[in-house]
């Protein structure tokens, strides 16, 4: 039976107006009113109205040829899309060579990392090569930026600065500079007045991106745009952010450490898997081609409860020095302290080297450390971090000159670990002649000359071919 709402006394069906229906612009799911959170990917701002079917929105339709016909794949002209170097060397290892005309790289990281000292250092080189280069700021005045630049030595006269947080603004900038290139700090700054929402906004950050990658595609201008990070770390806006630019990096860096890595988590013009390393001071930035310096500082001196690791921060090794204190406790719950070295590994390699090799450790402090502030995570610097506890609970110095590549079991053994070759060949450069690996690691022919590589099977062997002299009574 018809509801009278579609079938009325008179006899005569009247279609009932089609409900709005509403949108994530995140992930694609609907519903039939609005909600201010999505209910699928729980993104908040991202649901709006679309059209309906039988809506005033009409289907696109062909138009006329472009300005620029389809042409055979072999007659694209790639002499213009080649990448053009920065003069930052650490920065060009990871966007894989340089800027390519065009291309959008978005660099994000927490406040204070050195994003704009960066920035604002590439700005300057490029200006100085020539190049017109035009940065916006939405966070700082003209005179801050000015005073930082003095203190980086970055002042030329083809480098412009504009204030400014309107888009219509930025591009009227644009178009009266001209320049060779862009950087916008940051693009959650900026708003446009065509767009409801208040700049940050998941519709704002949407529509500034879009125009400014539409703007850098049709002019051939390489765009560089500054991002902010939530808490937990991720970029702040929309996730169709990442996926509309080319290159996106992250920043990092400990606010207490000098050291600075740039990652590219996305890139189109280059690899993935490359990092560079930067050292943040007073005067600026400067690229750091060796920063494996920075995290040793016991090479000649041994003492007891370090040991020296490599581990790969992409495809760059780095030598990383991991010390160890143990004391007794007079705690009924000994204390498990660490920096720089996940906690949960900590308490595995404990429980390995008192089932596995005798250890007494339960009455015993712990403390765990990486110098120079490096973050030793990965699985291969397992055996240095039980080389490094035992040597410290012996209180015995391990040989000299000796690095610990691999990753402990539950049940002692010491599995293999990815690209020892590489890790072996920064060691043998930084001079150290020994290397307790994995059986199996390396072959006879990938030795490095004048390095002794001792295959071991469990951490027990491991212990034994590395113990050194003994300096104090057990």
């Amino acid at each position: 039976m018809a509801s009278p709402a579609t079938r009325p006394s008179n006899g005569k069906r009247v279609d009932r107006p089609a409900r709005p229906g509403y949108r994530c612009a995140e992930c694609g799911w609907t519903t039939v009113k609005w909600v201010g959170r999505c209910g699928e990917c729980q993104a908040w701002g991202s649901v709006s109205e679309e059209a309906g079917p039988g809506g005033a929105a009409p289907r696109t339709t062909a138009t006329a040829p472009g300005r620029t016909p389809a042409r055979p794949i072999g007659e694209i002209d790639v002499e213009a899309a080649r990448a053009r170097p920065t003069g930052v060397d650490e920065l060009d290892r990871v966007l894989g060579g340089g800027l390519v005309p065009g291309a959008v790289v978005l660099l994000a990281g927490e406040p204070g990392v050195g994003k704009s000292t960066l920035l604002l250092d590439v700005a300057a080189r490029a200006a100085r090569g020539g190049r017109k280069v035009l940065y916006v700021t939405g966070e700082e005045s003209p005179g801050q930026v000015r005073l930082r630049a003095e203190r980086i030595r970055a002042l030329d006269p083809n480098l412009f600065l504009a204030a400014e947080s309107d888009l219509g603004m930025v591009l009227g900038h644009v178009d009266q500079v001209s320049p060779d290139l862009l950087v916008v700090d940051s693009v959650q700054t900026i708003a446009s007045s065509q767009v409801d929402g208040a700049p940050g906004g998941v519709s704002q950050v949407r529509e500034v991106a879009a125009a400014l990658i539409a703007l850098a595609k049709e002019r051939d201008i390489p765009t560089v745009l500054v991002g902010h990070v939530t808490k937990d770390g991720s970029i702040a806006g929309p996730r169709t952010l990442e996926h509309l630019v080319d290159v996106v990096c992250q920043f990092e860096g400990d606010r207490h450490s000098r050291l600075r890595l740039l990652r590219a988590t996305k890139n189109r013009y280059g690899p993935t898997d490359e990092v560079g390393c930067f050292d943040l001071s007073e005067t600026g930035i400067i690229g750091l081609t060796d920063p494996s310096g920075m995290f040793v500082s016991h090479i000649l001196n041994h003492v007891p409860g370090t040991c020296v690791t490599v581990t790969l921060e992409g495809r760059r090794p780095l030598a990383t020095e991991i010390q160890a204190l143990v004391a007794p406790s007079v705690l009924s719950n000994p204390r498990r302290t660490t920096s720089g070295i996940d906690s949960s590994r900590l308490a595995m390699v404990l429980a390995v080297l008192q089932r596995r090799v005798g250890a007494r450790l339960v009455d015993q402090d712990v403390y765990v450390s990486t110098v120079g502030g490096a973050r030793a995570v990965e699985p291969a610097v397992d055996l240095a971090l039980a080389l490094a506890t035992l040597s410290a609970r012996e209180d015995v110095p391990l040989l000299p000159g000796i690095v610990a590549l691999g990753e402990v079991g539950l049940a002692g053994e010491i599995r293999p670990v990815m690209g020892v070759s590489r890790r072996l060949s920064e060691a043998a450069r930084l001079g150290f002649t020994h290397a307790v690996v994995p059986v199996g690691s390396v072959e006879p022919t990938g030795t490095p000359a004048g390095m002794t590589v001792l295959e071991v099977a469990d951490l027990a062997q491991a212990v034994l071919v590395s113990s050194g002299p003994r300096t104090h009574p057990a």
